[in-house]
């Protein structure tokens, strides 16, 4: 059975063992240190997975100028959002192009050796501009690089300890675990489904029509971080399983987690997410109503149009986009325009807010809104 291949052509693992490991290991001890904060260790853990294929490293500034001004690395391949890592201007002094440097978890376990190419100053604002279209510090993508250091650095990087998680142990499954999970269910399409939201009817029903023209779903949430406000990702789990276990056919849905940061990038970061999806062995890719969003930074459907600016010689996985979708009351079930006729006074939605605000009352949210068992979770979790 074939597969789809990696973005780039080929997976990437970045991952060292045995002996070599054991020689980094011993070299590391005597590397100048720098500790990585979550976010670039959630960077870090994609990189060494293959889940950022074709990455090895840090993007050093012909990549990183290419992405911010194109949308493409410098050798023409589409991606769209960079993948950094920051230092301040006394901390980059200290770091030699052409020297390794020993990148650190926060407790001092050493995680990898970065091969140092290149250190450059970067303009954080036309990074914003481009890449998350404003420069406004209440947006949470352009706050994070306000914050970080205004020296990138560069370079591949040898892994070697895997960040640890202690949560979701069975569901956190490399790029290489759910293509073999693929191949051994026999699916020849999977469609990937990105969330950072408990799943509600109204992606309950697009997930099962995409269903309909694939072999499989692949239920993917983010689990990396994510902004203040976010439903935790452990109640998330508790809902995405309970619907698994009562709403969907076992046979053709799985779940994994993306150890990823969000970044709230908008249409940018929807082609960032595809790609993704495409190294996970994802053929196709739901792309919903302002997929990736934050405030009114974007058009409804922004996230959609911007895969018109690429190929499929660019991008092999295909998107799938989905209007807004709403419980019809006159036709008693889910529905989006192009399926029903019904009014406006008989489309039942409910907004983020109003849910969250029931949700802070103890109160159960809607059928129409929610199924019953993940409304139970939902409300007891605020309850804590």
């Amino acid at each position: 059975m074939s597969q789809i291949p990696a973005h780039g052509g080929e997976l990437i693992n970045r991952i060292i063992e045995g002996g070599e490991r054991d020689k980094l290991l011993t070299a590391a001890e005597a590397l100048t240190v720098k500790v990585l904060n979550d976010r670039e260790m959630s960077d870090l853990d994609m990189i060494a997975s293959g889940g950022l294929s074709p990455l090895e490293g840090f993007m050093n500034q012909e990549d990183y100028d290419s992405c911010v001004e194109k949308m493409r690395l410098s050798n023409g391949l589409a991606w769209s959002v960079p993948i950094v890592l920051s230092a301040t201007s006394d901390e980059a002094g200290a770091y030699e192009t052409g020297k390794d440097i020993r990148l650190d978890a926060p407790d001092g376990t050493p995680l990898a050796i970065l091969h140092l190419e290149d250190k450059y100053e970067v303009d954080k604002e036309k990074e914003a501009q481009n890449v998350y279209r404003t420069t406004d510090s209440a947006h949470p993508g352009v706050a994070v690089i306000k914050e970080m250091g205004n020296v990138y650095l560069g370079g591949k990087v040898s892994v070697l300890n895997r960040v640890t998680y202690a949560d979701f142990p069975k569901y956190r499954l490399d790029p290489a675990a759910t293509r073999k999970l693929f191949a051994e269910k026999g699916w020849n399409t999977v469609v990937g489904f990105q969330t950072r939201n408990p799943i509600h009817r109204a992606h309950e029903f697009i997930t099962k029509c995409a269903l309909e023209a694939v072999d499989g779903l692949l239920i993917h949430p983010l689990v990396g971080a994510t902004k203040k406000g976010d439903i935790p990702a452990d109640v998330r789990m508790k809902c995405y399983e309970v619907l698994m276990e009562n709403y969907y056919s076992t046979d053709h849905v799985a779940l994994s987690v993306l150890p990823a940061a969000m970044r709230y990038a908008g249409p940018r970061e929807a082609v960032h997410h595809a790609i993704m999806r495409q190294n996970y062995g994802c053929t196709h890719f739901i792309v919903g109503r302002d997929h990736a969003g934050v405030g009114d930074y974007y058009g409804t459907y922004d996230a959609q149009k911007i895969f018109d600016e690429f190929n499929h010689d660019e991008l092999a996985i295909t998107p799938m986009k989905f209007e807004h979708s709403f419980f019809c009351k006159k036709n008693g079930e889910m529905a989006t325009n192009k399926t029903s006729n019904s009014k406006p006074e008989e489309r039942f939605f409910l907004s983020g807010t109003k849910v969250r605000d029931m949700l802070a009352a103890g109160k159960t949210p809607p059928a129409e809104f929610t199924r019953p068992e993940v409304a139970t979770i939902l409300v007891e979790a605020m309850k804590e």
